[in-house]
């Protein structure tokens, strides 16, 4: 059956939106435009294939991370094939090659439920050898010298992003958690560039990374919420220099579809649910005692109140109103 509830669309957007970000400086903007458009489209090839395929049984996790494994190849050897110096005219059927052998495997493996480690091992051990056969035939046919074949061969900006990694580390530089808290090393691209999704550590330092936009007194208002450890590193990784390269686009994106996941759902917002809610946080109070707690509040809101102890739905106020309402009584009472 077809994967509900992924918007493939909207996600590789997101994708192609971060990348930008992520694209090598030294890139003019036609090449910058490529890798960007490359991944883009990719990702909304395979987003669709795997949101309306009735063939395909993946859920929306699989989906989406299957999406972010083809995401994140599509940018390394785009930018791997620009820096080699092969001509425009042969990119697009490398890359080609290189994203329906992601799809292929990464759909292979999944199904057999293979560990994520491994998934990502045997993705890039496919990436890594269809590159090789694309760039060897195109030498075989003529269109590039031995010599360019043996350079382009020798790209890998998945292991050059692991080895500036390694050497900001060194020189001083706020080092940037791997998922299992061990710190990426250049031999590991995996480990640097794949991280687990369910890493703590990285879901921390994508949330420090939107904290870090947002106004600093609803950030610490809701760090007063954290377990004060967790509060501990947030703050921590907030003042980590260059913190979203660190992370990673793909990365970053991967901790936020997991927290959103895991995110409780919204059904309390019907009015039986909402009065049920008042009445488990007010019952215990006098009738003076509730005038007390409600003193500052608007009539609405104490009519609100009032009808619910007598289990009844004020309607002039809507149920998400409501809710939020019954959610602040709940914490101040």
């Amino acid at each position: 059956m077809a994967t509900q509830n992924f918007d493939y669309e909207a996600f590789a957007q997101n994708l192609a939106a971060q990348a930008q970000e992520m694209v090598p400086a030294e890139f003019d903007d036609s090449q910058k435009q490529y890798v960007v458009n490359t991944l883009g489209n990719f990702s909304l090839l395979s987003g669709k294939a795997l949101a309306e395929d009735p063939n395909l049984n993946f859920d929306e996790n699989q989906a989406v991370t299957i999406t972010q494994i083809i995401a994140e190849w599509s940018f390394h050897k785009s930018v791997d094939l620009i820096r080699s110096g092969i001509p425009q005219q042969y990119w697009d059927a490398v890359m080609q090659k290189i994203a329906y052998t992601i799809f292929e495997i990464a759909k292979q493996t999944f199904s057999q439920g293979l560990p994520h480690d491994k998934i990502l091992e045997l993705v890039e051990h496919h990436v890594k050898k269809s590159y090789a056969e694309a760039i060897t035939e195109l030498k075989d046919k003529g269109a590039i010298d031995e010599g360019l074949m043996e350079f382009a061969l020798g790209q890998s900006n998945m292991d050059k992003m692991a080895q500036e990694m390694k050497q900001q580390q060194e020189n001083g530089g706020a080092p940037m958690p791997s998922a299992d808290g061990s710190m990426p090393t250049s031999g590991g691209a995996v480990s640097a560039e794949f991280p687990k999704v369910d890493s703590k550590v990285l879901k921390l330092a994508t949330v420090a990374m939107l904290f870090k936009k947002m106004n600093q007194d609803k950030v610490q208002t809701i760090l007063n919420k954290f377990n004060p450890e967790d509060a501990q590193d947030v703050i921590k990784f907030m003042q980590v220099p260059n913190l979203p390269e660190r992370i990673g686009a793909a990365n970053a994106l991967r901790c936020l579809q997991e927290i959103k996941t895991n995110l409780p759902k919204v059904t309390e917002l019907n009015p039986n649910s909402v009065v049920a809610r008042i009445r488990n946080s007010v019952s215990k109070y006098s009738s003076k005692e509730i005038d007390t707690i409600l003193i500052r509040e608007r009539i609405e809101v104490k009519r609100l109140v009032f009808n619910a102890l007598e289990g009844k739905y004020y309607d002039k106020i809507p149920p998400k109103v409501a809710s939020i309402v019954a959610t602040h009584l709940a914490n101040s009472v």
